[in-house]
């Protein structure tokens, strides 16, 4: 028994001598060992970075997406309300002809809202006139979609410079001065019209919001440019 237990307290095996050549291989092995434990740690650590920042881009990505397809969405939702809803005070004409020709027509209405007109439009990307535009001209922008705003002398400065730069901003709109029309300000499509007093009502948004290229149009699609004026 004294024997056995004398033989298990000795080392097991044979150490190298400190500042041996042994000893030196086995530290450089020892070096070398935790060189890689900590490479590894590292490769980890930015495999690990990696992934989760193209996770994160792929997840912005994937969100700006359906923001996009939501907004748009929203924007069509509040188009189709807004084409649903009747505005107040709104007139519609309907049997409008729609004929081109070379002469001066005699409308119904004043502003007109559509009949025979001009074979060349007035120009209505935005287009802010500082001068009558001719009926014939206007009632064939009528025709491709476009809202007309007209004004007489009992409109403001301030009217005017509202209205001019709504119209500046939207395509398919045009603006002018009609002094014989009886109301304030008038906003015409083909077939409809719309009469108020000053540029801070809130129905002229509406009107060029169900409007412009709106049900009414009778080409939908059709240039409003490089057209007379």
């Amino acid at each position: 028994m004294g024997s056995a237990s004398k033989q298990s307290s000795q080392p097991t095996g044979k150490q190298p001598k400190p500042g041996s050549k042994a000893a030196q291989q086995a530290d450089r092995r020892a070096r070398i060992a935790e060189l890689r434990a900590i490479e590894q740690r590292r490769e980890r650590r930015n495999k690990i970075l990696t992934i989760t920042v193209s996770a994160v881009l792929v997840l912005a990505m994937a969100g700006g997406g359906t923001w996009l397809a939501l907004d748009a969405k929203h924007k069509k939702d509040a188009k189709a309300a807004a084409d649903a809803a009747p505005i107040e005070g709104v007139k519609t004409w309907d049997k409008l002809g729609r004929t081109h020709v070379q002469t001066e027509v005699k409308y119904d209405q004043t502003p007109p809202v559509g009949g025979d007109h001009n074979p060349v439009w007035a120009t209505c990307m935005g287009n802010v006139y500082d001068q009558p535009v001719k009926n014939e001209n206007a009632v064939h922008s009528l025709e491709h979609g476009a809202v007309w705003v007209t004004y007489n002398g009992k409109a403001t400065p301030d009217d005017i410079k509202t209205l001019g730069e709504k119209v500046k901003t939207t395509p398919y709109s045009l603006m002018s001065p009609y002094p014989d029309e009886q109301g304030t300000i008038t906003l015409t499509a083909w077939g409809t019209q719309l009469t108020v007093d000053n540029a801070q009502d809130p129905r002229i948004e509406k009107f060029f919001t169900k409007y412009v290229q709106g049900p009414q149009t009778q080409e939908p699609g059709a240039s409003c440019s490089s057209g007379a004026m």
